[in-house]
């Protein structure tokens, strides 16, 4: 991945606007349901496929 340039004469900002409480705990639960859901997905590692042997 590489950098993104600026285009010339052109700057970009962020304005940076403290969260209100209701946006922090909905951001918290959207967290906690991604976490959740990260771990009912089940994993496949090397050492869990049979090896086979010739």
């Amino acid at each position: 991945m590489g950098l993104i340039k600026e285009p010339k004469n052109v700057d970009f900002t962020v304005l940076d606007k403290p969260w209100t409480e209701e946006e922090r705990k909905e951001f918290s639960a959207f967290i906690k349901l991604r976490k959740e859901q990260r771990k009912k997905r089940t994993v496949r590692t090397a050492s869990s496929r049979k090896k086979v042997v010739v």
